[in-house]
């Protein structure tokens, strides 16, 4: 029990675990959606919560990436990144292969009370367009695009750049997701736009524009294979 404890203690000392952890639990809490479709909306609300706790409860840490401000420039550098992402991220359908299949997600196909799916609906666009871009980004490209550069990544200045850390992260990134093609092209445009600011908060911020207008997009359309 005492070399249990003192590995914990050891473990959370890492400077790479806030980073990751989230990240992981993210997906660890999604991939039981294949086995067990209907018990997609409530993992969707735990894994919200429990990632946006941890993001909150290692805010500290993550301090470092907020420091800086975004000129009017940036912020418009920004906003034009995240819009060409889902341009490119609805139009190619249909044209590109993908990663097996997916049914999307339907809030109001699971048989619960209007105002419930509202609620779903809601949890949704607050998970896609806050708590995803600032967890993703803070592991793809605040830790692991860093890493790739050097293992102690915290060395490494913001937006550094290398072929291995800059084409590695966008193919993840790309396998990450179901448009595996799209999803390569997005890493690669997020990974350009910190290679030029050298800040974490102008790609989370087109991240979150992303997120939020694929959202708007499905909920106007019904198109909730996006989703």
């Amino acid at each position: 029990m005492e070399t249990y404890k003192n590995y914990m203690q050891q473990l959370f000392k890492k400077p790479w675990l806030p980073y990751v952890l989230p990240f992981a639990m993210f997906l660890l809490l999604t991939e039981p959606v294949r086995f067990f479709p209907s018990w997609s909306p409530f993992l969707y609300i735990i894994k919200t919560i429990i990632v946006g706790a941890l993001l909150w409860f290692w805010r500290h840490k993550y301090a470092a990436n907020f420091t800086s401000k975004l000129s009017f420039r940036e912020w418009m550098l920004a906003l034009f990144c995240g819009i060409l992402v889902l341009v490119i991220w609805i139009a190619p359908e249909g044209y590109l292969p993908q990663a097996g299949q997916h049914s999307g997600f339907d809030p109001y196909s699971f048989g619960w009370p209007k105002t419930a799916a509202l609620g779903l609906i809601a949890v949704r666009l607050i998970g896609a367009s806050v708590v995803v871009p600032i967890m993703e980004e803070l592991f793809w490209r605040s830790f692991f695009m860093r890493y790739l550069i050097n293992p102690d990544f915290r060395s490494v200045s913001m937006g550094a750049f290398t072929w291995f850390s800059f084409i590695g992260v966008a193919i993840l990134f790309g396998l990450e997701h179901h448009r595996v093609v799209v999803g390569i092209i997005a890493g690669l445009l997020y990974n350009l736009l910190l290679i030029r600011q050298k800040k974490l908060k102008g790609v989370i911020l087109a991240h979150g524009i992303t997120n939020l207008g694929l959202g708007i997009y499905v909920l106007l359309t019904g198109n909730w294979i996006f989703w």
